[in-house]
């Protein structure tokens, strides 16, 4: 008489799967649609932080605009029929800026040489392009430095008079917005105040400001604008550890291959730096570095299976990890979660990061391409 509530009796896999959970994604977006009372951008970058399609769910959910770091990215979303204000703002000197001016994908300008290729663009089209000053806060990475906000506002200014760029918006990022009481939060938000006073006195009007990413739009680190740009928090991930609304989206499964019964003192994996000190079962899982799976977490990671978390043990090799499941002997196709919410006791995307001494955006991002995505919706609408 076989018994539903054994896990050993579910459905057999055949390949590893992602899980992306939609209900969460939507809450999670309404909830910040609440919080920044429908002035969200969600940033959609990285193929949406690795939970793939999930731009017409956004915005039916309460986003107002989307964010990408690549022009690609947004002239994908464009061509995809989301006509709604996009935004992109990590482009080399020599990308195709007329196709950006073509598509009205608005761009995030750094530097003179940027502003300078935008222009040359905008002529070509012959319509303004639509501009985002971002100015350097303190993390010297993108970003205009303060020594070189004066003259890129003085130039943006004048390619505006002669009809070429139309200046909509006044950007920034934080260092420390998930500390909220890092005294460097007051410094940058200081320092964006003056540059958006500084590009106003230079005679610019940018209709929108916007410094809050996650962690400083769920803290209030970043001050009110009138944008907040979110894009970890819609996939449940909050860099502030403070937020218990957050529905974290992604379970990651794998099916094991095989297993076998091992004696004590046998080595595992490459270098053996493993070796059993007592006799155990071992069962293999088709995951490994070359699917996301950090190889910095081998010896500490622990998956789930029939109920119980076990450890990976050996080093994770490129396409496979080896889970030391004691007395259970695990049968070909068995599901083993790797990650999940936590809901029934499975190791979180947050563990991972622990293990692989990272933080949760590297794992969810990295997950590679052989391991299929599965969208799944259960609920129409929350209540």
């Amino acid at each position: 008489m076989s018994n539903a509530s054994d896990p050993r009796t579910d459905a057999v896999m055949s390949a590893p799967e992602l899980r992306v959970d939609e209900d969460a994604i939507r809450a999670n977006v309404r909830y910040f649609s609440r919080l920044t009372r429908s002035r969200l951008m969600a940033v959609l970058k990285a193929d949406a932080f690795g939970h793939g399609p999930v731009a017409s769910a956004v915005i039916e959910e309460g986003a107002t605009a989307f964010g990408v770091a690549s022009l690609d990215e947004g002239l994908t979303l464009r061509r995809n029929g989301l006509d709604v204000p996009i935004l992109s703002w990590l482009n080399p000197v020599d990308a195709d800026f007329a196709s950006a001016v073509s598509e009205r994908i608005d761009l995030g300008v750094s530097g003179a040489e940027s502003l300078h290729a935008i222009v040359r663009a905008a002529l070509r089209c012959g319509h303004p392009a639509r501009l985002h000053l971002h100015a350097d806060l303190g993390m010297s990475r993108d970003g205009a430095p303060a020594s070189e906000w004066r003259s890129l506002c003085e130039l943006a200014r004048m390619a505006e008079r002669q009809g070429h760029v139309q200046i909509v918006g006044i950007m920034g990022h934080m260092s420390c917005a998930d500390r909220p009481d890092d005294p460097q939060n007051l410094c940058e938000r200081l320092r964006f105040d003056a540059a958006v006073r500084s590009a106003r006195h230079r005679g610019l009007a940018p209709s929108v400001t916007h410094l809050a990413a996650t962690a400083a739009t769920i803290t209030g680190a970043g001050g009110d604008h009138d944008l907040h740009r979110i894009g970890a928090g819609l996939y449940g991930i909050d860099p502030s550890r403070t937020s218990s609304e957050l529905r974290f989206a992604l379970s990651l499964r794998a099916p094991v291959i095989s297993a076998r019964r091992v004696g004590a003192q046998v080595s595992v994996g490459y270098g053996a730096s493993f070796t059993t000190d007592r006799p155990t079962h071992l069962a293999l899982l088709p995951l490994g570095y070359a699917d996301g799976l950090p190889r910095a977490a081998s010896h500490r990671a622990e998956v789930l299976v029939r109920g119980r978390r076990r450890r990976i043990v050996g080093l994770i090799s490129m396409d496979m990890a080896v889970i030391d499941t004691g007395d259970d002997f695990l049968t070909p196709g068995e599901p083993v979660t790797v990650f999940g919410p936590g809901d029934q006791g499975e190791p979180t995307v947050a563990d991972w990061a622990r293990w692989s001494e990272t933080i949760d955006h590297e794992i969810v991002t990295r997950i590679g391409v052989r391991v299929s995505r599965v969208h799944r919706r259960t609920h129409r609408k929350d209540p």
